[in-house]
């Protein structure tokens, strides 16, 4: 998968309890087929801890919403099968990729976290759009 591939480059951006989360999602070209209605887009994700407590990303949870209005929900542990911890400054990248048959559609979600003292909290993903720019035109 090759991101930058895409003509797509906005960048969704909120912070919840001192838990930035950046996303930039992308049009992945090379393994979509639009005549197929098959899409693929990749996204970015950046989770910085601007606290001053250590914090552990326990599970996830997706709200996916195709061009149809049809919404998909996705649960689990962690992100790309991993529980990262993340000290006071420090930030974990990750990129994954959602296929939609609809060229267009939007993805939020929220990331439940602990801190060291045991304190669990939900951090809000912002609500980023996927677009296949050519069907814009």
């Amino acid at each position: 998968m090759n991101p930058q591939s895409s003509r797509q480059s906005a960048t969704y951006s909120e912070t919840t309890d001192d838990i930035q989360i950046t996303v930039t999602p992308v049009f992945v070209p090379e393994q979509s087929n639009p005549a197929a209605g098959q899409f693929l887009f990749a996204y970015h994700v950046e989770i910085r801890n601007g606290g001053s407590e250590r914090v552990r990303l326990i599970s996830r949870h997706w709200i996916i919403t195709d061009g149809n209005q049809e919404v998909h929900e996705v649960k689990g542990e962690g992100v790309v099968g991993k529980q990262p911890v993340l000290d006071p400054g420090q930030a974990f990248t990750y990129t994954s990729a959602c296929p939609l048959t609809t060229p267009t559609g939007n993805m939020r979600g929220t990331y439940l976290m602990s801190t060291g003292s045991g304190r669990k909290f939900n951090v809000r993903i912002p609500l980023f759009f996927l677009r296949h720019m050519d069907s814009l035109q």
